[in-house]
């Protein structure tokens, strides 16, 4: 996208980026007084410029109205692609500076679905000891975000907790975590050494979010599926913190990480497993399906050794 505007090189390309700063905050607000206060403008700029953004694509971005405003289907187009661009750009700053500060590679993981196990902090120690001048950026990001930008180019691998992504993408599970349930202190069901899957199913549950922690949450709803009952759902929450202050204040019970529940210790809320065989919840690891770069190479070769270790220490 070219700004046919006068003045230097550098100066456009700086209104070029304004403008998409600009145009994702009116698209993901839908509200051009909250989008000016997001951006710390006045609204009269915004909208100007909204409409010479519009005049030099030759394309309606928004529907607009007195009292509404929405994305024309152009509009839901550029966004996605404003978002690429600007986290490409972000991210060839950050390269850059890191280039400067003396790496010699950069590795750009995504995490997915409340990701923290101890060996994904052994693996990241191991990298610094072995590789220091190869820098690892994470982002914390939801699974579909992650998938797009894995086949869009913005990461060169990540983890996640789904194995079912699609096209394009090589998936190869690294790690188990057994499931426990979360249960408030001084509730009935920790008469149960082991709770029974059908007696859980008759309390109210504390769920992760089904888009945020979106690979975690079909591992649950596979094991809920299981049971020929409805599960009464109480808070769905978007992270580990939220969900145990929810089952600490009796909202309802919870499935867990034994790692997280070792972790992040809750006095009020007490780990059970589950009765019968152990379920298991399983993180992959994910990355493009193409040649990978050398310091991607190396990292996946640790990531396999990883998982190697991890199976013989659960054998």
């Amino acid at each position: 996208m070219k700004v046919r505007r006068p003045g230097t090189p550098g100066g456009c390309l700086e209104m070029e980026f304004r403008h998409l700063r600009y145009f994702i905050a009116v698209a993901e607000e839908l509200h051009f007084a909250r989008a000016a206060e997001r951006l710390h403008i006045e609204q009269s700029p915004l909208s100007r410029a909204i409409k010479d953004l519009e005049f030099d694509l030759g394309v309606r971005l928004l529907e607009r109205t007195t009292r509404t405003t929405r994305l024309t289907w152009a509009g839901q187009v550029f966004l996605d692609e404003a978002h690429r661009v600007l986290s490409t750009l972000e991210q060839t700053i950050a390269s850059t500076k890191a280039a400067a500060a003396g790496y010699r590679g950069t590795l750009r993981i995504a995490l997915s679905d409340c990701i923290a196990q101890p060996w994904l902090a052994a693996l990241l120690a191991q990298c610094r000891e072995e590789e220091p001048d190869v820098e690892i950026r994470l982002f914390e990001v939801p699974l579909a975000e992650q998938v797009k930008g894995l086949r869009g180019g913005l990461y060169d691998a990540g983890f996640a907790q789904a194995g079912e992504v699609g096209e394009g993408i090589v998936v190869q599970s690294v790690w188990s975590d057994p499931l426990v349930i979360a249960v408030p202190a001084r509730h009935p069901l920790l008469a149960h050494k082991r709770i029974p899957l059908v007696e859980l199913i008759r309390h109210p549950l504390v769920l992760c979010h089904p888009e945020i922690c979106e690979g975690y949450y079909r591992q649950i709803e596979r094991i809920l599926r299981a049971v020929d009952a409805e599960p009464i759902v109480a808070e769905h929450a978007a992270t580990f913190d939220l969900m145990m202050t929810l089952v600490a204040a009796g909202y309802g019970l919870s499935f867990a990480k034994e790692s997280h529940m070792m972790a992040c210790r809750h006095p009020e809320v007490v780990a059970r497993p589950l009765a019968g065989r152990p379920l298991m919840l399983t993180t992959y690891f994910l990355r493009p399906n193409t040649e990978p770069s050398e310091p991607l190479s190396r990292f996946s070769t640790r990531v396999v050794a990883a998982e190697n270790s991890n199976s013989s220490a659960s054998a």
